[in-house]
């Protein structure tokens, strides 16, 4: 899949060796050295994304946005996706890069039939494409992690609500 913003180019692809090195370097360069200490990222470790819900963005040949979804269980709602890590070229941020790519996975997760995609994150940015607190309340996360910013989407109306429990693998 393609898509045009401004100067973007955003597509799908089967990840490979090389990009898994680059996504990680983008990673880090975005979030800070210590983004692998984190919860969410305990859940990924081992673990391949989801090919085709997993968006790179390219300007000039160069890699400047990351963005994967993993498969999940969301405590005793079941099958869920846990989207994660969003990066962006910190040269670019502000640019709507990051935003443009969280439509896209929200909008193929949904065609793919998808419930729901929790994350942890900043509340007040991805917000604006819809994640809030109030479907992931009664989940956990392993580990340590600030409840306020376990944040979730509902794909499928209701597909969270009332659900308990811990997010596994």
């Amino acid at each position: 899949m393609i898509s045009k913003l401004m100067q973007w180019t955003i597509y799908t692809e089967a990840e490979m060796p090389v990009d898994d090195e680059l996504i990680f370097g983008l990673v880090a360069r975005a979030l800070g050295e210590n983004w692998t200490t984190k919860s969410s990222h305990q859940l990924r470790i081992g673990r391949e994304p989801i090919k085709d819900l997993s968006l790179v963005a390219f300007l000039d040949g160069k890699l400047v946005g990351s963005v994967r979804l993993w498969d999940i269980q969301a405590g005793n709602a079941g099958d869920a996706l846990l989207l994660g890590p969003l990066a962006v070229e910190p040269s670019l941020h502000g640019l709507g890069l990051g935003q443009a790519m969280l439509h896209l996975v929200i909008d193929l997760a949904t065609a793919k039939g998808y419930g729901a995609i929790v994350l942890v994150g900043d509340a007040p940015y991805y917000e604006r494409v819809g994640f809030s607190s109030k479907p992931t309340w009664l989940l956990r996360m392993p580990g340590r992690y600030d409840q306020n910013r376990l944040l979730g989407i509902e794909l499928v109306p209701g597909y969270l609500e009332g659900h308990d429990g811990v997010i596994t693998r």
